[in-house]
């Protein structure tokens, strides 16, 4: 498995995320397709909860998928179910409002939280980077590759915190990981490489 820098500032990352990226093969047997076509079937929604912050809505689906399985009945933050307000972290999501929430205005208080609206760069280094810090930069700070991103790429092999604080370095995730799905996208034209 890769070991890579534990620095976690995006400036002296931009070329890792450059070049893993430029080295990931997706692994046989892995097919992202359904991902794809699960993003941009729900394009409309994403760009709802996107467009009005300048967040991309393919940055969204993929957050989406990997915090809440793509289900709409779920907070962006993290996955609990929008009936009330997140419990896990973060807790106590969004601030303002009432429950049930819809799912736009949820996504677009954990967008708003995580620092994400009104950024005008969405290059591929800076989307990964982004995609990196929504999950957190724990597998980082141990010099390991995230499986957040990696899963099913050559960039990922074992390794996985199994609960908040317990790393077990046998365990292999099972999800696709992010960068996987942003290749299938690209690679179905549904999205311009960033």
């Amino acid at each position: 498995m890769p070991v890579l820098s534990r620095l976690t500032d995006f400036d002296d990352l931009r070329d890792e995320y450059a070049a893993f990226w430029a080295t990931m093969k997706v692994n046989e047997g892995v097919d992202a397709g359904s991902e794809a076509d699960f993003a941009v079937n729900h394009q409309a929604t994403y760009a709802e909860a996107g467009d009005p912050l300048g967040v991309p809505w393919w940055w969204i689906a993929i957050v989406h998928r990997m915090e809440a399985d793509g289900n709409f009945h779920c907070h962006l933050h993290n996955g609990d179910p929008l009936t009330a307000r997140t419990v896990h972290v973060p807790a106590g999501r969004p601030l303002t409002g009432s429950p049930p929430f819809t799912w736009v205005a949820s996504a677009q208080d954990a967008l708003t939280l995580e620092g994400f609206a009104n950024q005008d760069d969405w290059s591929l280094p800076v989307s990964l980077w982004r995609l990196e810090r929504y999950n957190g930069m724990g597998y980082r700070r141990m010099g390991y590759t995230t499986p957040y991103l990696w899963s099913g790429s050559n960039h990922y092999v074992a390794g996985k915190f199994t609960s908040d604080g317990h790393y077990d370095p046998t365990d292999i995730s099972k999800e696709i990981g992010a960068a996987v799905i942003l290749r299938a996208l690209i690679d179905s034209n549904a999205v311009v490489t960033p």
